[in-house]
């Protein structure tokens, strides 16, 4: 029994980045001796074990096989004779697909040393073309370590090409698509993920939407830069689409609540927003009302940000006025209008006709 610290941990190793999250590949082992160590199986597809100890996954060196379509459509074939080389060259890049042993020696059997220091995404083997998952990944490889000045391969962003235009990419469930997109929204240029995929062909295929979206990809990059939230940037990315569309890019990769609220919002109220200083106190209110920013003043800050991403340098003085804005409308107190017996549709009105006063007045200072 042979076993190695395998990908992501020795890349980031490497590249001089914190490591995380530690994977180990077990080479030459059975089940049961697995078992008989004390390693408690949790792998539905294929064997990988939980230390006793530390908790950390052992998988076991295993190959795989195509038998259908999309990210699920593999057979794993798990036994002490898969080789490390065997269980390397399914992996997707060649700097995933290092290994290091318990003595801290290199196993580099395809040169993903080389394309790190050359800053090379390059797939391992023809069969990267097997998995319509990995092109979300390659991409989302390449957002995170652009400030690297890593570039994916020629080669490989044809096969790439290759797995967009075979309609594999419609395989892929909503949830696997979202979770590589989330990902790839936070790391630190996200604007990359989506100029890869475009170039690719698989925008195309997985949101035709956004083809011609150029100018959402500044408001991204700034939002980015500014380590705003996911609802933030998943807002910055569809502004400036039709409502149907936003809502159809919600649903289709059924995108989180509080993700799909602020992306309609910032598409329907954006431009109302950029002209704040021209609203009547009326339209101001009605505003701030859609945003109960009373209740929910978090999601009025949001919206607030995606806006001064999209703005030439985020300089958005309007960001300024709103926020005095719910803070007069928030400063009008409910207890006064209780106690003098008002309920219902009449509390709701003298509420109302005091919020519309309080904008007047910060309107005209």
């Amino acid at each position: 029994m042979q076993i190695y610290k395998v990908g992501g941990a020795v890349r980031d190793r490497l590249l001089g980045r914190p490591v995380s999250d530690v994977d180990w590949l077990v080479v030459g082992a059975t089940v049961e001796q697995m078992q008989a160590q004390g390693f408690r199986p949790v792998g539905a597809d294929f064997p990988v074990f939980l230390h006793p100890k530390t908790g950390e996954e052992y998988a076991l060196a295993r190959t795989e096989r195509k038998s259908g379509r999309g990210y699920g459509g593999f057979t794993f074939h798990a036994s002490p004779e898969v080789t490390l080389e065997e269980d390397l060259v399914r992996r997707d890049l060649t700097i995933n697909a290092m290994a290091e042993d318990e003595h801290g020696a290199l196993h580099d059997p395809y040169h993903g040393k080389v394309d790190l220091e050359q800053r090379i995404l390059r797939h391992v083997s023809p069969a990267f073309a097997e998995d319509p998952l990995r092109v979300l990944r390659v991409a989302r490889f390449a957002a995170r370590y652009a400030p690297l000045g890593f570039e994916v391969a020629d080669e490989t962003l044809a096969l790439m090409r290759q797995i967009a235009e075979s309609g594999e990419l419609q395989a892929l469930t909503a949830e696997r698509s979202w979770k590589e997109i989330e990902r790839a929204l936070m790391e630190s240029e996200p604007q990359v993920f989506i100029e890869v995929l475009r170039s690719c062909g698989a925008l195309n295929e997985l949101m035709p939407e956004l083809a011609h979206g150029a100018d959402t990809l500044a408001a991204l990059h700034q939002a980015a830069s500014h380590q705003q939230s996911l609802p933030v940037r998943w807002a910055c990315l569809l502004r400036g689409l039709e409502p149907t569309a936003i809502k159809a890019l919600n649903q289709r990769f059924k995108v989180p609540r509080e993700c799909q609220e602020l992306a309609v919002l910032v598409g329907e109220f954006a431009e109302c927003a950029d002209e704040a200083w021209a609203l009547e106190p009326s339209s101001l209110l009605e505003l701030l009302q859609k945003f109960d920013v009373y209740r929910r003043p978090q999601r009025f800050e949001e919206f607030i940000a995606a806006c001064e991403m999209a703005a030439p340098d985020s300089d958005y003085p309007q960001g300024i006025y709103l926020r005095g804005a719910a803070e007069a409308a928030r400063a009008v107190e409910v207890k006064s209008l209780v106690e003098k017996g008002l309920t219902g549709k009449a509390l709701g009105d003298a509420l109302k006709d005091k919020r519309l006063k309080a904008l007047e007045a910060y309107k005209s200072a």
